[in-house]
């Protein structure tokens, strides 16, 4: 029965959800009475939550249990401080994400004066290529990794999203020349996002992004600061997370 309840967990992948009870069935292959019993556990654990409107999301429980990881703990630690200084040079919304296979998980979010509808909550993932702190990651992950996204079906998640490995491909490479990497509507329609890899040694082990409605996307004016919180960062890790 664990299993199938990490199943059903696992099912939230790759945007959090929520799902009505036939959806999650339906992304399990388990049958429904099996899924009703144990979303109704996992919601008295704390780890779903059941909305007004009978749907499940992904509870508060879970990110309380993720945020104790040591790793993910002292990185976001660390990168606050540049994370605030990044936020006060743009007003605009600020993330920080490490790789988890192949998504980007969000481990924090500074929300800027515009509310933009994002899916970037605090312990979110998306697919590496549909985001600027995903490609920033997927970039600068090693050989390996670029061959296994590049081998599978990429996902769509706006008519924008890089579905042609070979566009994907030319994008990394520029994210490989310039240490920027840039996301136009791919993941959210009207938002497009800049972002910079945080290295600890020879690979990178998180990114930071500003995310911008698209009205008014300025790459000149968004990457030195982008790229100095990075960098910043870096050095930290460096000296010892």
């Amino acid at each position: 029965m664990l299993d199938k309840a990490a199943l059903i967990v696992e099912s939230f992948r790759p945007t959090g959800g929520p799902y009505r009870l036939a959806e999650l069935a339906q992304r399990t292959g388990l049958p429904k009475p099996t899924v009703h019993r144990l979303a109704a556990d996992l919601v008295r654990l704390g780890w779903l939550e059941r909305t007004d409107d009978a749907r499940y999301r992904l509870g508060g429980r879970l990110f309380e249990l993720g945020s104790l990881v040591p790793r993910r703990r002292d990185l976001r630690e660390a990168a606050l401080p540049f994370l605030q200084d990044l936020f006060e040079a743009t007003r605009e919304t600020v993330h920080l994400g490490v790789r988890e296979d192949l998504e980007v998980v969000y481990l924090e979010r500074m929300q800027g004066h515009d509310a933009l509808q994002l899916p970037s909550h605090i312990g979110h993932s998306l697919p590496l290529s549909c985001t600027g702190l995903g490609k920033a990651l997927l970039a600068f992950g090693g050989t390996e990794l670029t061959e296994e996204v590049l081998s599978r079906p990429l996902p769509r998640l706006t008519a924008h999203s890089l579905t042609d490995p070979a566009r994907l491909w030319m994008a990394l490479e520029k994210t490989q020349v310039s240490g920027l990497a840039y996301e136009e509507q791919e993941a959210v329609p009207g938002v497009s996002c800049i972002a910079a890899p945080v290295f600890a040694g020879g690979d990178a082990v998180a990114a930071i992004s500003v995310a911008v409605p698209r009205a008014r996307f300025r790459p000149a004016q968004l990457a030195p600061a982008v790229r100095t919180a990075a960098l910043g960062l870096s050095r930290m890790l460096r000296g010892g997370i």
